[in-house]
């Protein structure tokens, strides 16, 4: 597996609306999408920093995985994603390495990439994610 560059850093908000602000008025980035991802019970905010996005998820069910995280953890940094070329042979690579995964196989996620995330319990406690083109 060879990472080419940290994808996006996904920040778990408790309200997008209240939270763009933030990013767009004080750090002066630019949103540029906005998308939901009814699968995965979240709504998501994108911005771009270089080559790197930060993702802002909203639950949209406090039973989603962003509603659990926020009410144990609260807002803040959720996870860490990281650009591989395949996703699935990355899956596979890091769990010949003794990896704990949450996805055995891709999966679609936000913006059309395919994501596989990796259990904390494997990562140093670091929730990572995967992710390639389509």
């Amino acid at each position: 597996m060879e990472i080419t560059h940290i994808e996006h850093i996904g920040i778990a908000v408790n309200n997008l609306e209240e939270a763009i602000p933030y990013y767009e008025n004080v750090l002066g980035l630019k949103c540029y999408a906005v998308e939901e991802v009814a699968d995965q019970k979240v709504k998501t905010a994108f911005f771009k920093v270089g080559q790197t996005k930060i993702e802002l998820l909203e639950s949209t069910d406090p039973e989603g995985p962003i509603g659990k995280f926020i009410e144990k953890k609260g807002p803040g940094v959720h996870h860490l994603a990281f650009a591989v070329e395949n996703v699935n042979e990355a899956l596979a690579d890091v769990s010949a390495n003794g990896v704990q995964l949450i996805d055995k196989t891709s999966r679609k996620g936000a913006e059309g990439l395919n994501i596989g995330f990796l259990h904390p319990k494997s990562t140093l406690g670091v929730l990572t994610e995967l992710c390639s083109d389509k």
